[in-house]
């Protein structure tokens, strides 16, 4: 699908689900605009009349390409990956195709959820430790599965959407301090996986709105 403008990205730099989009953008080789929403300054931009205009959620991201806003990121992803040519982020292998979506659904359905910023600030004195429990609770799901379907990556040897939500989520345990040792598989393709110049430039420690301390 032909498109003269270029896609707009309206996210946060350590926002899993933004860094997802980023990540599918770089391994389409596509070239994209960003809006830096700010989740926590002001009370949270994307609280605004103005944004909740664009995604009515109030969360990030929302992207603007070919003339529709979406605002879930598997949604963009696959949104991406049927319309725009590169490297399928989806494997051609039905039983396959479906792998990548289960471990992708449990990423971001079943962990990422749980440690977002607006059930976070409910925690209180307690947020490290929900966090903490609800992601190792997680990964113990997901390290088996992994097992099963890995080769080079999450499902065989080609990149997929699995492996997107997959480092963004490895990056939150570490950031929340779960020990990733106790998953060997779960970090063995992370450590794979930020070799790669599409995860790296994704990075939160290299966007527009990344803190000048958080900076790489």
């Amino acid at each position: 699908m032909a498109t003269q403008d270029k896609p707009v990205l309206h996210g946060y730099f350590r926002s899993s689900c933004s860094w997802r989009v980023r990540i599918a953008f770089a391994l389409k080789g596509i070239e994209y605009d960003q809006v830096p929403i700010h989740l926590i300054k002001d009370g949270g931009q994307q609280h605004t009349e103005q944004y909740k205009t664009l995604n009515p959620m109030q969360q990030v991201p929302a992207v603007e390409i070919d003339g529709i806003t979406l605002s879930q990121s598997l949604a963009v992803i696959q949104y991406i990956d049927e319309t725009r040519p590169g490297p399928p982020l989806l494997p051609a292998d039905p039983k396959k195709r479906a792998q990548v979506r289960m471990i992708s659904d449990i990423i971001a359905s079943g962990i990422q959820p749980l440690q977002n910023l607006h059930v976070i600030q409910k925690m209180g004195t307690e947020k490290v430790q929900w966090a903490q429990h609800f992601i190792d609770r997680g990964f113990q799901a997901l390290e088996p599965l992994l097992k099963q379907t890995a080769g080079k990556y999450c499902v065989g040897d080609e990149i997929s959407m699995a492996d997107i939500c997959l480092v963004p989520q490895v990056y939150n345990a570490e950031r929340f301090k779960v020990d990733v040792e106790q998953y060997p598989t779960i970090k063995r393709l992370n450590e794979t996986l930020r070799e790669i110049e599409a995860f790296r430039v994704s990075d939160p420690s290299c966007q527009p709105d990344t803190p000048e301390d958080l900076r790489a």
